[in-house]
């Protein structure tokens, strides 16, 4: 079976400012999100508004891009990178990330990906949110995290701007009304950091963001759709 096209790598304009469309899109879809759950947000007053930075968090679920794209403010705006061979093959997901969320994709076969570290450039020095999961993949279980991958650590210090540690929490499961919580941890300037450095920093904050994950028990309606919704 052949796979499907590849978007372009510029399908959006890489920029600080949020589209008409995800402003409405805020307004209307975003709702839906809380009703659907409930999000706790702790640390809302250390996520940076008047400058680029990087976005990292933990991922466990499909809701985790959501969960940021519904909580954070729309500007900067948030720009995530992602497999495009996964985005195609999941209609309405791409449709969501590519029509509100700024996109950035990832070639796999590439080494390395030059697309992707010049538009990831680009948007920092627009004044953009770059977002990654730097584990690369789901993690395991909830409080839980895999050895991060280097990327994201490339992207701030070459563009000296700081890194911001998302911990998300009980995505992994999902179910109506189930509480999500993100945690926003301090940002983490990349000045007289080396990508080693960094990527030890981040991940060791990053740990320590994550709080102990306990099944809240109760009813648990829709679980098995909403988990597996995309």
């Amino acid at each position: 079976m052949q796979a499907p096209p590849q978007p372009p790598a510029d399908l959006l304009p890489v920029q600080r400012q949020a589209t008409p469309l995800f402003r409405f899109l805020k307004l209307t879809v975003v709702p839906l999100l809380h009703i659907l759950f409930r999000f706790q947000v702790e640390g809302r007053q250390r996520i940076p508004t008047d400058r680029a930075y990087v976005l990292i968090a933990n991922h466990l679920n499909w809701l985790d891009a959501f969960a940021i794209l519904a909580t954070f403010p729309i500007e900067p705006r948030v720009h995530f990178l992602g497999d495009t061979t996964l985005l195609v093959t999941h209609k309405l997901q791409w449709a969501i990330v590519k029509s509100a969320g700024g996109f950035i994709p990832v070639n796999r076969q590439a080494s390395p990906d030059v697309v992707l570290f010049h538009h990831a450039n680009r948007c920092l020095q627009r004044g953009g949110v770059v977002a990654i999961f730097p584990e690369g993949s789901y993690g395991r279980a909830e409080s839980e995290i895999m050895p991060f991958k280097r990327g994201f650590a490339h992207f701030a210090t070459e563009n000296q701007v700081p890194v911001l540690p998302v911990a998300l929490s009980g995505t992994q499961q999902l179910w109506l009304r189930k509480t999500v919580r993100l945690i926003v941890g301090e940002p983490i300037e990349s000045h007289g950091q080396t990508v080693d450095s960094l990527v030890t920093l981040a991940e060791t904050r990053m740990r320590a963001l994550l709080p102990p994950y306990h099944d809240p028990g109760g009813t648990k309606l829709f679980r098995r759709r909403l988990t597996h919704l995309f």
